[in-house]
């Protein structure tokens, strides 16, 4: 994570609505989170900071309020939501609920340096589940008409007492029902879990978000991704040429221990072609449980 800027730091201590900020919890690109307390209800909460920049466009400040009120919609178990939205002369910024635990990318990696090297990846007994509770909020999503295009294991925070998986950040999410404030010359997104349409600035529907959750359980099955192309540029411009050759191998040939059946389960999820994927959330979800009843004995 990038040092916060002096810009950024001046944000703690500080009142914005009904929260104070406390500290920093991560930096990205175009804003900052942040430890804060809610005086009103006397909790600790999250605060998403976006500064006010020469360099915001009107798309951008939408882009946000857009996120909020796409959050604010929303009401599922497996969706972090969102408590309040606001400006001030110098920041956009959203409270949402504290997730005490871990993103599922951090996870991953933290496996990764098992020392023991069947420990190093995903039991199906954990990853299986997971999934399936990340496959029930966004299929909620895509009923309310919304689709997350950028699913990915950091946007997966676990709660760390009941293991609970939430998805976060629907900064660039398409609204079926609505207008899509997004400029279409620019594609957004993270190219390792981008679906080969979305690469290739193809429209997109909810078959792209059951891609990225593919290549999601892909990466927790084995140690490594087989990819073709390792830099994110060279990986995107083969998501959109040739799809079919972004992944080198199938996870039976990088892990043996891996269940034919569930190995069937993400090829499905990762078909290049959407027409050969799940068509929803659902099937993709109704397929890893009977997966996990026949194999992982229990429902």
């Amino acid at each position: 994570m990038a040092e916060p800027s002096l810009d950024i730091k001046r944000f703690i201590g500080r009142d914005l609505g009904t929260v104070t900020i406390m500290s920093i919890v991560g930096q990205g690109g175009t804003s900052t989170v942040f430890l804060a307390f809610q005086r009103t209800l006397k909790r600790q909460v999250a605060v998403k900071v976006m500064l006010k920049t020469a360099a915001m466009t009107p798309s951008d400040q939408a882009l946000f309020r857009q996120e909020a009120e796409i959050i604010a919609s929303l009401s599922h178990p497996n969706i972090i939501p969102i408590f309040e939205m606001g400006e001030t002369d110098d920041c956009f910024f959203q409270v949402m609920q504290i997730v005490k635990g871990e993103d599922l990318e951090t996870a991953i990696r933290r496996n990764a340096l098992h020392p023991v090297p069947s420990r190093r990846i995903f039991a199906p007994l954990d990853a299986v589940p997971l999934i399936i509770q990340v496959l029930d909020g966004l299929g909620y999503a895509h009923n309310e008409g919304l689709i997350h295009q950028d699913i990915k294991p950091g946007n997966i925070l676990i709660e760390e007492r009941s293991n609970r998986p939430l998805i976060a950040d629907f900064g660039i999410a398409k609204n079926m029902q609505g207008d899509d404030l997004h400029d279409d010359s620019v594609i957004l997104g993270t190219p390792l879990y981008m679906s080969p349409e979305h690469a290739a600035n193809a429209p997109t529907d909810k078959r792209t978000d059951i891609y990225s959750v593919g290549v999601m359980l892909f990466r927790m099955m084995v140690e490594k991704l087989p990819l073709a192309e390792r830099s994110a540029t060279a990986l995107l411009a083969r998501k959109a040429r040739s799809p079919e050759t972004v992944f080198t191998a199938k996870p039976s040939q990088l892990n043996a221990a891996i269940n034919l059946g569930l190995e069937r389960i993400i090829m499905k999820a990762i078909e290049p072609d959407p027409d050969k994927r799940y068509l929803d959330c659902e099937a993709f979800k109704s397929d890893l449980e009977m997966f996990q009843k026949v194999h992982l004995g229990n429902s």
